[in-house]
């Protein structure tokens, strides 16, 4: 044990000599009484005087029950460090009940094996199952313990496309707390009188009529369905978002309606992350990565703009 080390709790020492280990790992490794100190396993609060043996094994990953799927990937951005997906809509980031197969993961393991830690290691965020577009894994710990920093840190710049019932203003911010709606433990809410914060900023890049809008949002934070639910409680549900009010508004119209047939079109919520930006976890270069406008989403647009080329009475 180097003397620098002095004073310095077990749990800091482990994480500093192996700094390809995320703390997470180093915390189950003294949970497991992998870590001894002199011989013997010791508490992660433990003081270390300088000088004594310290010695720690890491396992192998512990099987995971999840099948590698040899499924289609499309890869916008690939290096030895992460790698940037455009996930399609439809497909579950990883697997859970109900969805024990078929997820990006299931391919991952397919293409990568398991990596360090398993598979769920590489995973630094997530899409929706309905929302398509970019997302990042981290191929190494160390990737990952970056890229998850560099989240944290707000330093990531994500924008989304999001058609929206209504018109926003041409640009605007919601900074709100955010937390589970109190009725509905499945579904979140930005009316909440606590919680954790959450940030949202939109510009409009194209107006139909004043029946639906496309918008650029950026996420400042991280919140789970945050882009769906800021809009909705705004007044805006994005198209056919069938949790957050989208499904309601257009059973409402007429079947002819543009917003109506532009929700027949893309089928799911109007929602496609669209760039990514960040600092490569080694090199430190700034990577902007975009993800093409799928089919579905360009086949909505397509009815919203046929509609307004319409005159009321050719409808």
């Amino acid at each position: 044990m180097p003397v620098e080390l002095a004073g310095t709790r077990l749990d800091v020492a482990v994480t500093r000599l192996a700094p390809d280990l995320t703390r997470a790992r180093v915390q189950r490794l003294l949970a497991e009484g992998a870590v001894w100190v002199d011989g013997r396993a010791a508490k992660p609060s433990a003081r270390l005087r300088g000088g004594e043996e310290l010695r720690f094994a890491i396992p192998d990953p512990e099987p995971t029950g999840l099948v590698a799927q040899e499924l289609p990937l499309t890869v916008l951005h690939e290096d030895r460090d992460l790698v940037v997906l455009d996930k399609a809509a439809g497909m579950v980031v990883h697997p859970a009940r109900g969805t024990p197969h078929s997820t990006v993961v299931n391919a991952l393991l397919h293409r990568f094996g398991a990596g360090p830690g398993g598979a769920r290691l590489g995973l630094v965020h997530r899409l929706d199952k309905d929302t398509s577009g970019c997302l990042v894994v981290a191929k190494t710990e160390a990737a990952l313990t970056a890229l998850q920093a560099a989240f944290q840190a707000r330093s990531v710049e994500k924008r989304y496309l999001a058609l929206c019932h209504g018109v926003l203003a041409p640009a605007g911010r919601l900074d709100t707390f955010y937390g589970r709606h109190p009725k509905d433990r499945t579904r979140y809410t930005s009316k909440a009188r606590s919680g954790r914060r959450a940030v949202t900023e939109w510009k409009v890049l194209e107006r139909f009529g004043d029946h639906a809008c496309l918008a650029e949002v950026t996420l400042h934070t991280g919140r789970t369905h945050q882009i769906r639910v800021h809009l909705a409680d705004a007044g805006h549900p994005l198209l056919a978002d069938a949790v957050y009010g989208g499904t309601r508004r257009e059973a409402r119209l007429p079947p002819d309606h543009p917003a109506r047939r532009a929700a027949a079109a893309i089928g799911r919520q109007a929602l496609h992350a669209a760039r990514l930006s960040f600092d490569h976890p080694r090199t430190g270069k700034r990577l902007a990565l975009a993800a093409p406008l799928p089919a579905d989403f360009e086949a909505a647009l397509a009815a919203l703009r046929a509609g307004e080329r319409l005159s009321p009475g050719a409808r």
